[in-house]
């Protein structure tokens, strides 16, 4: 026993420079581990299926002697591990091959179509945390009453209807019977190509141009398909909010915080609230990329021309190589926003240190 312990108070704590480097190294190597799978997995689905990359090049009517020249040329007599192991090094490149829609380089496109969805998905999960935390709060706080009520069936409503319904009859009652919000698409024709392209963005371009007629006419376009990715994501957020507030309110130390006599508004907002900061972290973060990966029915319904529908018209078009390049930018992104929460963990709660 006295030698175990003497081994134990022998070791030595790493120094915090050396415990943050092996941190960034499981990190990275976590990704790597990640994406390589999810690249494979993607890489053998797109070859399995049972739709010919070399007659959507050719066409049907083509020769022989062309189709096999051109199946030679895009690697498809190759094993399939050796036609990943080529892929994988263009893709570390950055390359992610040449669409057959438009003879166009798969990142430039994927480039032009991503900050439609991130504009989309920031906007309707900002509406989704503003509505959904304070509601998912005053349900817990109000338990059992009415508002509880209400607010458990507004959020099982936005949970369990079918999203592209919600779709179609908002764009029904808002756009072609109120005339409230503009139609379909993320500018009016009369307002195109009227601010510079900087982040691609149009919200963020026309603010920083000061074209506030563009801006009007893109946010009346904007907000209806925005709202209903915001309506899903709060009544995922505030279902959550409401479980994690009722598990702290029914805690010893918010009755003792009562009984010391501190105001309700401090017991909730920044003694129960304050210990589910972390956990709805996770939440946020998980609505947010799934809003981003998921919102491929509400962009075909509204004509948003994001990635969701540049992988959608590529799919039915049988263009692999935008389905695959699209696929891997946003498994990359869903990996980034899981890590950007863990460090956002360390920020609000220094035990996870």
């Amino acid at each position: 026993m006295a030698i175990a312990e003497n081994k134990t108070v022998g070791r030595r704590t790493p120094p915090p420079f050396l415990r943050g480097l092996i941190t960034a190294a499981k990190t990275v190597g976590s990704v790597a581990i990640t994406m390589l799978g999810l690249m494979f997995v993607t890489f053998l689905i797109g070859r399995v299926m049972p739709v010919d990359p070399v007659l959507a090049v050719v066409g049907e009517r083509a020769s022989k002697e062309i189709y096999q020249a051109t199946y030679e040329a895009m690697g498809l007599d190759k094993p399939l591990l050796v036609q990943f192991a080529y892929y994988l090094w263009d893709v570390l490149h950055g390359d992610f091959g040449m669409s057959l829609l438009n003879a166009r380089p798969v990142s430039e496109d994927i480039k032009r179509v991503f900050p439609a969805t991130l504009e989309l998905a920031t906007l309707g999960t900002l509406i989704g945390v503003l509505l959904g935390v304070p509601l998912g709060v005053t349900a817990a706080v109000r338990r059992g009453t009415w508002i509880d009520q209400i607010a458990r069936f507004v959020a099982l409503i936005g949970y369990s209807m079918p999203i592209f319904w919600l779709g179609l009859i908002g764009l029904l009652i808002f756009y072609g019977i109120l005339g409230w919000v503009g139609g379909p698409g993320r500018l009016g024709i009369f307002y195109e190509d009227l601010v510079p392209v900087r982040t691609g963005m149009i919200l963020v371009d026309s603010a920083i141009d000061g074209n506030w007629s563009v801006f009007r006419n893109a946010f009346s376009h904007i907000i209806l398909p925005a709202s209903i990715l915001g309506y899903y994501s709060m009544a995922y957020i505030s279902r959550m909010t409401r479980s994690f507030m009722l598990e702290q309110l029914s805690a010893e130390y918010i009755t003792t915080a009562r009984v010391k006599g501190l105001p309700e508004r401090t017991v909730i907002w920044r003694h129960a609230f304050g210990n589910i900061k972390v956990q709805l972290i996770t939440v946020i973060a998980l609505s947010y990329a799934n809003l981003l990966e998921g919102a491929v029915l509400t962009e075909t319904i509204f004509s948003w021309p994001g990635i969701g529908s540049y992988i959608t018209t590529a799919l039915l078009s049988a263009d692999m190589a935008a389905v695959l390049g699209g696929t891997i930018v946003v498994g990359l992104i869903f990996v980034l926003i899981n890590i950007f929460s863990d460090l956002l963990y360390k920020f609000f709660d220094p035990r996870a240190k």
